[in-house]
């Protein structure tokens, strides 16, 4: 099962394991050293550090740009799956955000969660379907527009501004 997601590690952390808040931010730390110091030209994935279950997990990543986005799986995933995954996605984010940069992950990050909760649920993969991804977080987009247009002629009468 996946367990975390990681990207520019003070920025964003997705956990399907409960853990207290300092416990994330040592796993976070612990992340970033592990995967920042390692060369461009070796593989993507390494054993989890201590904090994170040692050799029980293992860290998968891929570095674009300034992002690191690390996925902390159990030792029974496939590498090369969650590398895909990863990549998937990147690519989904890059086409909801058009060209994505680090302030649309920061500014949206309830949009980010919506996609990767299309793709992801309770540490299972759902959904590898670009289209199908993008598909469903485009409609939960307008069902969230016409709410808030909804929300706004109800309260006009009583003049209340509504600023979402």
């Amino acid at each position: 099962a996946i367990g975390k997601l990681l990207f520019k590690p003070t920025d964003y952390i997705r956990n399907f394991c409960s853990q207290s808040e300092d416990t994330e931010q040592q796993i976070i730390r612990e992340t970033f050293h592990l995967v920042s110091k390692r060369d461009e030209n070796v593989c993507n994935f390494l054993e989890g550090g201590m904090l994170i279950g040692g050799s029980e997990n293992k860290l998968i990543y891929r570095h674009y740009a300034t992002l690191y986005f690390v996925f902390c799986v159990d030792s029974s995933e496939s590498e090369l799956g969650i590398l895909d995954l990863i990549q998937v996605f990147v690519e989904t984010l890059d086409k909801c955000f058009e060209n994505v940069c680090e302030l649309d992950l920061i500014f949206h990050v309830d949009k980010v969660h919506n996609i990767l909760a299309e793709m992801v649920m309770g540490g299972m993969v759902l959904e590898t379907n670009m289209n199908e991804i993008i598909t469903q977080v485009d409609a939960q987009n307008k069902m969230e527009k016409s709410e808030v247009r909804a929300a706004a002629l109800v309260h006009r009468d009583s003049f209340i501004v509504i600023l979402f």
